[in-house]
């Protein structure tokens, strides 16, 4: 993979972490004040769409959705995952 696409593969991993943790954060804010709150769908997706470092950072900082029991499975798994991908597309650049 050139280094561009390489840069690419980076800048949205960082983007999406990113994105994660801090709606991680405004949906705490949100619980606590009584507004609208974000889906836990939508947290959950953000996890598998390679947001799972930012969500489980968001989960520990803000302390928000650790008892939910299909977070506490989810973000693990979707880490997993993405564990396994890029173990994967590692092992197969080397050959």
């Amino acid at each position: 993979m050139s280094s561009d696409g390489l840069r690419v593969i980076l800048v949205y991993f960082l983007g999406i972490n990113l994105v994660a943790f801090f709606l991680y954060g405004l949906d705490k804010y949100k619980a606590k004040h009584q507004r609208w709150r974000i889906p836990e769908h939508t947290l959950i997706l953000l996890a598998f769409l390679g947001g799972c470092v930012g969500a489980a950072a968001g989960m520990g900082v803000f302390h928000h959705k650790t008892r939910k029991t299909k977070f506490r499975l989810c973000i693990p798994l979707a880490l997993v995952c993405w564990l396994c991908l890029l173990g994967l597309w590692g092992f197969q650049s080397l050959s």
